[in-house]
């Protein structure tokens, strides 16, 4: 009886023994974008500063397409046990919903959110040469000549923000989607795309260098990495706020204490000096909460981009 006893405890404890002990493997952090935007040099910061806290590798792995949803499925029908990572926007969480008759995971139900991490401006620019040196300039052009706008994938906020902007102007532009910001740049530098709603942290090195010019940004506050502009209210369109935010996300079952632990040490790196300054100095504002506060977000949210991808008839094969 004795040993019987004894191996029921056993049993009953390995569960919890495992899980104090994660990680004992590499942690992989999926990101839906290309290297070198927002996400990705976030995921890329924490990855390091997570590898030392646990002594295992952990790394992140780039799963571009479908403005994220890739990497987002991929994520949700990942083991639930915090191996699989995923930096998730709310392109994936909050929009895509609406602009997807079917979509192969359920923000709501497939999904252990740990933290949001990150929001960030997006800024209205066009190329360096471009006939229109000011907002109002370029509404009057575009309205003589429909132009063309890149964004970086269907149902990215780069995206919603165009046809925000299409609808609210009154002008006629046609979208040019990419796999992702960098891979769009090119194009808009060349003058090949007439504009482009793009991440804070790509474009205005590009501004600075009069590669591109910068007009307003989407945030409903100015930014940080680029005081001077306006946003788009100030320039003239009340209620416009079009911005991409990012947080960590692990599939549904993910055990809480993992879940716990994930939360708490990400917040560490998330308030060392050191780390908040690189992320403000490329615009990102860091936003870290509880995973109740995460799931939160995206519940209040959805609805309200619901009606606006409604009212401006965007669909997924846009």
């Amino acid at each position: 009886m004795l040993r019987l006893a004894a191996l029921l405890v056993f049993l009953a404890a390995g569960p919890a023994a495992a899980q104090g002990s994660y990680p004992e493997q590499t942690v992989r952090i999926l990101v839906g974008f290309s290297p070198g935007v927002a996400p990705d040099v976030t995921s890329r910061l924490i990855a390091e500063r997570l590898t030392g806290v646990f002594g295992k590798p952990v790394v992140v792995e780039n799963v571009t397409g479908a403005g994220g949803n890739i990497a987002t499925e991929r994520v949700a029908k990942a083991a639930p046990n915090g191996y699989t990572l995923g930096m998730v926007g709310n392109g994936s969480l909050v929009f895509s919903p609406s602009l997807y008759d079917r979509l192969s995971y359920d923000p709501a139900r497939d999904f252990a959110p740990i933290t949001r991490v990150f929001v960030a401006a997006n800024v209205l620019v066009v190329p360096g040469d471009s006939p229109a040196k000011s907002l109002p300039e370029l509404v009057a052009l575009l309205r003589a000549q429909p132009g063309t706008y890149a964004h970086a994938g269907v149902g990215t906020s780069q995206h919603l923000a165009a046809e925000l902007f299409k609808s609210m102007a009154g002008v006629e532009i046609r979208p040019v989607a990419y796999r992702g910001t960098t891979a769009l740049l090119p194009d808009l530098l060349a003058g090949r795309v007439t504009l482009s709603f793009a991440n804070v942290s790509n474009v205005m090195p590009l501004v600075r260098e009069g590669k591109l010019r910068a007009f307003a940004v989407t945030s409903v506050q100015r930014s940080g990495a680029a005081p001077e502009l306006p946003t788009m209210i100030e320039a003239g369109y009340p209620g416009f706020e079009a911005v991409p935010w990012f947080g960590l996300m692990a599939p549904a079952g993910t055990p809480a204490p993992i879940v716990e632990q994930l939360n708490r040490e990400t917040h560490k790196v998330l308030t060392q000096p050191d780390v908040r300054k690189k992320l403000n100095d490329v615009g990102l504002d860091l936003i870290p909460g509880t995973p109740a506060e995460f799931a939160a977000a995206i519940t209040r949210e959805t609805p309200i981009w619901a009606a606006v991808i409604k009212r401006v008839g965007i669909k997924a094969t846009d």
